[in-house]
């Protein structure tokens, strides 16, 4: 069953040039999204004009769902942008992450009733990223040259290669395709995860807990993720201990979550 309509949600902060070439890639997309929201953790005026720029080239509506800064708080973000869309099938994206041109077009192929979506990734190394162009840029040539690292993960295929379990290895929150009652249904993401660590395998977790595996996806909705210097991650410590928690118990839905924006 293809979703209705999809909405876009891409993660950001403080990244205006990678967010500029995330968005020309979803400029190319073969198939537009119904909507397009950038989920924004308090970046300043650069990426407001960026987003402006953007709202008057793009065919598809672009909002800009924005909190103020105070700390790494990109579960709060996300649920206030999934509050806001209209679309039955949510695609989450990274504002670090470059779209394939086809990758909507794979999601919708891929989107099916009681699962959800786990795309990969690649990876364009640091030195190499401003130079990186969505829709130009040869990705096998760049394969090959060592530019692009993860080469399994960096080209698309003719037919996906699909695993359907509900693994642990691999939930990565840049690139999901999840229906938007299962998202309704778990709450969202947890609130409590302060920091980065664990607050993706989180939601896939219970999500899991809900009855819905994912379809874990190589060779379509293929991303390219542009290499940056590590985020802080002193808070990942407690952030992976609670996610054992979560992953130990059955729970369903979070206390804190998508319906405080509901």
């Amino acid at each position: 069953m293809r979703p209705a309509q999809i909405s876009l949600i891409i993660s950001t902060y403080e990244k205006p040039g990678a967010l500029d070439q995330v968005l020309r890639g979803v400029q190319l997309q073969t198939e537009k999204p119904g909507e397009i929201l950038v989920a924004d953790d308090g970046s300043g005026p650069a990426t407001r004009e960026l987003i402006a720029q953007w709202q008057q080239k793009l065919p598809t509506p672009l909002r800009h769902v924005w909190q103020e800064h105070d700390g790494f708080r990109k579960t709060i973000i996300l649920n206030k942008s999934i509050a806001a869309t209209t679309g039955d099938y949510i695609v989450l994206l990274d504002g670090d992450c470059v779209p394939h041109p086809r990758f909507v077009e794979d999601h919708a192929f891929l989107a099916e009733q009681n699962y959800w979506v786990q795309g990969r990734r690649c990876f364009v190394r640091e030195k190499f990223v401003a130079e990186f162009s969505p829709g130009v840029t040869p990705v096998f040539s760049w394969i090959l040259r060592g530019r692009i690292t993860g080469p399994a993960k960096a080209i698309r295929l003719p037919r996906p290669f699909v695993r359907r379990n509900t693994g642990q290895r691999g939930i990565i929150g840049c690139n999901m395709g999840i229906w938007r009652e299962d998202l309704l249904a778990v709450n969202g993401f947890d609130e409590e995860y302060i920091g980065w660590g664990g607050e993706d395998s989180d939601v896939g977790t219970r999500l899991y807990h809900l009855g819905r595996p994912r379809k874990f996806v190589y060779g379509h909705a293929v991303v390219y993720h542009l290499d940056h210097p590590m985020l802080n991650r002193t808070q990942a410590p407690a952030g992976f201990q609670r996610l054992a928690g979560i992953v130990q118990s059955n729970k369903i839905r979070c206390e804190r979550g998508i319906d405080q924006y509901a």
